[in-house]
């Protein structure tokens, strides 16, 4: 993927989930909320990412325990499946997680060596969501905690969605001048 595809296709993404909140305001509030215990949203969303994760593992090299790798597949498999079973709360927020986390490192990858400094912007943004997803990796309650606050005002939503929008619109400017 290229620098100028990466910051359009992020601006894009941006700019329609911060358009949902923007538009739908509190109204988005129901939905929202009952996202992270979503069994619909965890069976996509970590499915998605166990398949993206488990298609990496069987294309590792020898530096990186190819030679172990059915057996890497294997486990991190059980890991997945299990999880379903075991630890079965949030598991749509620990798959937004590993998404986020998996699409950054592609996002990163497309600004490797670039020498435009409007690469910044995505990759400002892109290491904010990566911090963002440990967080919710490790706690994913805090995205519950997160949309109890941000619905107990009625501009916060529309707030949010708008920084999302604005920034989605930056980077939409900055991938065509690249």
């Amino acid at each position: 993927m290229s620098l100028f595809q990466a910051t359009l296709f992020t601006g894009i993404f941006l700019l329609a989930f911060g358009g949902h909140f923007l538009w739908h305001g509190i109204r988005s509030a129901e939905s929202a909320k009952a996202f992270p215990r979503s069994k619909i949203a965890a069976v996509i969303l970590l499915g998605a990412a166990t398949a993206w994760f488990l298609y990496k593992v069987l294309h590792l090299g020898p530096a990186d325990f190819g030679q172990y790798k059915q057996l890497l597949f294997i486990g991190f498999l059980v890991v997945a499946v299990g999880s379903f079973y075991f630890v079965p709360d949030f598991l749509a927020v620990r798959g937004l997680a590993a998404l986020m986390l998996l699409t950054a490192g592609v996002l990163l990858d497309s600004a490797y060596m670039q020498p435009p400094a409007s690469r910044l912007f995505l990759v400002s943004f892109v290491y904010l969501a990566i911090v963002i997803a440990l967080i919710l990796g490790a706690s994913p309650y805090k995205l519950r905690d997160f949309l109890n606050w941000l619905y107990k005002v009625e501009n916060r939503p529309r707030i949010f969605g708008g920084l999302f929008a604005s920034y989605g619109l930056v980077l939409l400017a900055v991938a065509f001048t690249y």
